[in-house]
């Protein structure tokens, strides 16, 4: 576990909503590396792709029709669809549309989907405002160094204590991205931050029954954080320490677990370690604790020549820390009742991967909820805490697998693919972003989109948005 802070020793040189203000309101396009401007990109195209997938699921259909039966008319393009909607209704559908698929990029260690959190916001923004590319990419990696570090800062403890912590992460991110936009100053900055103290909350009940309420997570952090932006650029009071004051988010949110929580980590190295290069993008569509049980699995499938129907036995092993998300009440996990419930399923995940000898969107479908191969492999999936887990550094897992003759095979991944030394290539990104855009557009419509992304740089905020929205 990480080395903790006591607030008190974290704020010596002020509040920690003051340093991220200044960070902010500081913080100019040439600052920052050109590496860490191109990874960025890759993380924004990876999240544009998906958004457009999302566009063909029944959840974005029923979003947009919530939306649109109490919002007002607007102007605010949506990326992959033709509708308009003012502009905090835009970050809220773009947000649920960006994480709807639960295929967004994570960061390892403060376990927070960064891109879902803060693109939302940035965009939408930066188009109202015209801003430009290069404003809209800063404001961006201001956002998702900052989401980054307080989830860093918890040290999973919201997580533990039931939070979604890109829900609590990305009002605190998506006020900074908004206001630096927006034009507000460094004391500005620090009152938006205080404002959204008051709103960041995102309670982890959807696990138990597949619930949808994850997908409006992010961008319902955005419309907050749009909100203080504005709150604050015209004068409203707001608490001076939303972080590490007597009722600041790690004690109200930590509870018996605030001891934990490493103050230091939210303001350490700001402007020098660049937190948002690390943010993994995933390689299946599942929650992410999963992805080293499915890797694993599909090894030992391949290298063994393991048939489902010569299985006896699967021993999945996964950090202990993930075990209530992904593994518990595993009565409910070996008969996932929707797609978004076998996301978070451990054995339904291995036996599908055993099955199908693969596993993307299509074994999310009813028809592989459904199938009875995969759930009575499902049956035989049994979990147990990983030995030789890196947890949180990287979401370590792996299998035992027993089969009717007697045989038993091992794999282990000590690196989930994607993260760290097996971060996907800018071709494996950009291979995803195709298959994943091309479920709601033409491979000619795909590309432009790519070109429109990657070229950010020489472009503005409205052209981007304006490109990204269906034609």
């Amino acid at each position: 576990m990480t080395t903790v802070t006591h607030p008190d020793a974290a704020v010596n040189a002020g509040p920690i909503s003051r340093t991220l203000g200044d960070f902010a309101y500081g913080l100019s396009y040439d600052d920052i590396p050109a590496d860490v401007r191109e990874r960025a990109k890759y993380l924004i195209l990876d999240s544009v792709g998906i958004a457009m997938a999302s566009t063909q699921y029944e959840f974005a259909n029923c979003i947009l029709a919530g939306i649109q039966a109490v919002g007002e008319p607007g102007n605010s393009p949506v990326i992959g669809m033709t509708a308009r909607l003012g502009m905090r209704d835009a970050v809220l559908m773009n947000g649920a549309l960006i994480h709807g698929l639960d295929y967004d990029d994570t960061h390892m260690k403060s376990v927070v989907h960064a891109t879902a959190a803060t693109l939302p916001a940035a965009l939408v923004v930066a188009a109202r405002e015209g801003a430009s590319g290069k404003d809209l990419l800063t404001a961006y990696i201001v956002g998702m160094e900052v989401a980054i570090r307080i989830g860093e800062a918890a040290n999973f403890g919201f997580h533990h204590r039931g939070y979604h912590a890109t829900g609590v992460v990305g009002h605190f991110a998506s006020a900074l991205i908004a206001g630096k936009l927006l034009g507000l100053d460094a004391a500005q900055l620090a009152t938006a931050q205080g404002i959204t103290g008051s709103t960041a909350m995102a309670s982890q009940e959807f696990v138990e029954d597949g619930a949808w309420n994850k997908r409006l997570h992010p961008g319902w952090a955005g419309v907050a954080g749009i909100m203080a932006a504005g709150q604050a650029k015209h004068g409203f009071v707001a608490p001076g320490k939303p972080y590490e004051g007597r009722f600041g988010i790690f004690k109200n949110h930590l509870a018996d677990l605030e001891s934990q929580a490493d103050y230091a980590a939210i303001t350490a190295q700001l402007g020098e370690r660049w937190a948002v290069v690390e943010s993994a993008i995933k390689p299946y569509p599942t929650c992410h604790f999963t992805h080293a049980v499915a890797d694993s699995a599909l090894a030992l499938r391949e290298t063994h020549g393991i048939e489902a129907n010569n299985i006896a036995r699967i021993r999945a092993l996964i950090p202990e820390d993930t075990v209530p998300v992904i593994a518990e009440p595993v009565a409910n996990k070996k008969r996932p009742v929707s797609d978004y419930d076998a996301k978070f399923s451990t054995q339904f995940i291995a036996a599908a991967c055993f099955e199908r000898g693969k596993f993307g969107l299509a074994e999310l479908e009813e028809e592989a909820l459904n199938d009875p191969a995969i759930l009575a492999l499902a049956d035989k999936v049994e979990f147990e805490i990983d030995p030789n887990s890196e947890f949180p550094r990287f979401f370590s897992g792996g299998m035992v697998v027993t089969t009717k003759d007697g045989g038993e095979f091992i794999h282990h991944e000590r690196v989930n693919r994607g993260a760290g030394e097996r971060a996907l290539t800018e071709d494996e990104i950009v291979s995803k972003f195709t298959d994943n855009a091309m479920m709601a557009a033409s491979l000619e419509r795909a590309k432009a989109v790519q070109a429109s992304v990657l070229g950010l740089d020489d472009s503005d905020g409205l052209s981007l948005a304006e490109r990204l929205a269906a034609q």
